[in-house]
């Protein structure tokens, strides 16, 4: 995936998405319906492939695990009903089951707030270092030596700030204030998927 067209806006699109999500983060007394989270994190896969080659994997696993949620909207209303359903059926850590794939995408929405708050925080026109540090961060402990030595090879093909923001359709002023909704927004939607597992002393960390 490639940037936003002519006039489109893609980090508009992805703080929009995540600001009613955040509303349902925090509301105690509803839960988080599959379809607007699974609507809301395809507008985040454009993100992975303006990184380049270093997060082509992360593009690949990222959109096919959205895409599962996303048709699984269509029989489960809740992400709460969603991870009940896997437990009922023990297949919650199962390879493709949709609970081990909520906690991907959980992981890919982790790194760009990471990424964003790192891009926001460094000087310079190189995004190796705030790239190299989300990686570490969030995808890293998962992955194995392969993986993690293509990623290092890949961080030196990455974009340049001023051209990820020629992608995006941003100048420095305009993708600031988007990436620090995203990072506000983004925050208590993670936290709650967090809390989904890990209250049922499932974890976080497999």
């Amino acid at each position: 995936m490639e940037g936003g067209g002519v006039g489109e806006k893609p980090l508009r699109r992805i703080a929009e998405a995540f600001e009613g999500l955040a509303e349902a983060a925090n509301c105690k007394t509803a839960s988080m319906e599959v379809a607007p989270f699974s609507r809301a994190c395809s507008h985040v896969s454009v993100l992975f492939g303006c990184l380049g080659i270093a997060f082509k994997f992360a593009e690949m696993d990222y959109v096919a695990k959205v895409e599962d949620l996303s048709k699984a909207s269509n029989s489960i209303s809740t992400l709460h009903s969603l991870l009940e359903l896997d437990i009922q059926q023990d297949s919650v850590k199962r390879p493709g089951s949709h609970s081990r794939n909520l906690l991907r995408v959980k992981r890919g929405l982790d790194m760009v707030k990471i990424l964003f708050e790192q891009i926001l925080v460094t000087d310079g026109n190189s995004l190796k270092d705030p790239a190299s540090k989300a990686y570490a961060k969030v995808f890293a402990p998962h992955h194995g030596w392969a993986i993690r030595k293509a990623v290092a090879a890949g961080m030196y093909a990455l974009p340049t700030k001023a051209q990820l923001l020629k992608k995006l359709n941003e100048d420095e002023a305009s993708a600031k204030i988007q990436m620090e909704s995203y990072i506000r927004t983004s925050a208590p939607v993670i936290v709650y998927i967090e809390e989904l597992f890990n209250s049922r002393q499932l974890g976080i960390d497999w």
